[in-house]
């Protein structure tokens, strides 16, 4: 099979299309023939070895040395299983599946083996594209808003162009919530078709400087922390630190919240359900072929990428 290797630390220049060994499905596990994943920001700093504050030695530490232990990156996947493991029922060969890979990654490549207790069918009516699209920010933001929005709440999402802000800006909406959004100019109108209420352009206004004080505001930037963050909270308001640093992660405790969000097939399928009601979108910057992975690292590095970048094996 051919797929994105990245073999040590750099550049997106480090990143190369080669030929490997088709992976075999093991106990508990589905082989998928990937036909669309995504290349996010996570992916672009464990390849540039690009962490939070306080991350880069647990980084290290737990991703490898001098390059990813795990060489395919790449944790979101769309695709048809090809071979069935031992152990595994409910799933069979020709069906249309997608989920998340977590710390063993490898989805960006032609071949996938992925654990079948985190995977979801792929509902006939939603592309691979947009089953792909949505699953890593959509994951992410229902996971830390799914019980903090509802009607009559102001929700504030920074960063609201982006994988996991376009999937925040939708759910706060679809619940109910005054979204005010933090963009770039030129993203103003997606974010307002996407639900939000009001547009703040972050080169004109600083999020810091806004008067108002919200129920919940969503940072997926990283330019918030627990101090500058409370100052635009409403009381009982929360913040969400969706890019925080180690001292915000491990001190995160009551109104503020931070940490890795779960892979759960119960939230997959809740948002594939969506998309295919036309309850949400799923925002995709472009689509690319494999070959053109550094271009696609280009694009994530530039910090300009709108919604999720889908590449096809």
């Amino acid at each position: 099979m051919k797929a994105a290797v990245v073999e040590r630390y750099g550049p997106p220049e480090v990143v190369s299309v080669l030929d490997l060994p088709d992976p075999v499905a093991g106990k508990g596990q589905v082989l998928v023939r990937v036909h669309a994943t995504t290349l996010n920001s996570g992916d672009a700093r464990i390849r540039g070895c690009r962490f939070p504050p306080g991350f880069a030695v647990p980084g290290r530490l737990a991703l490898g040395l001098r390059g990813p232990r795990r060489a395919v990156l790449g944790g979101v996947y769309s695709g048809v299983v090809e071979e069935v493991g031992r152990g595994v029922t409910g799933v069979a060969v020709g069906d249309e599946v997608c989920g998340m890979t977590g710390a063993r990654m490898g989805a960006h490549a032609e071949l996938a083996a992925v654990r079948v207790d985190r995977l979801a069918p792929k509902p006939a009516e939603v592309s691979h594209d947009q089953a792909a699209a949505i699953l890593f920010g959509g994951s992410t933001a229902r996971h830390f808003l799914r019980d903090l929005v509802g009607p009559g709440k102001r929700v504030l999402v920074n960063g609201a162009s982006g994988a996991v802000g376009t999937a925040a800006v939708q759910i706060a909406h679809l619940a109910g919530s005054h979204v005010t959004a933090v963009c770039s100019a030129r993203n103003a109108d997606l974010v307002r078709s996407l639900g939000a209420d009001e547009v703040v352009d972050h080169a004109s206004t600083s999020v810091l400087d806004l008067p108002e004080k919200y129920d919940v505001v969503l940072d997926t930037v990283g330019n918030l922390d627990r101090r500058t963050g409370l100052r635009l909270l409403a009381p009982d308001g929360v913040l969400v630190l969706v890019a925080a640093g180690l001292a915000d992660t491990v001190l995160a405790r009551g109104n503020v919240r931070a940490g890795v969000s779960s892979e759960d097939p119960v939230a997959f399928a809740w948002l594939l359900e969506r998309i295919a009601a036309g309850e949400l979108r799923a925002v995709v910057d472009r689509t690319v072929p494999l070959a053109d992975i550094v271009e696609a690292h280009r694009l994530v590095d530039s910090g300009r990428k709108v919604g999720s970048l889908v590449v096809t094996p």
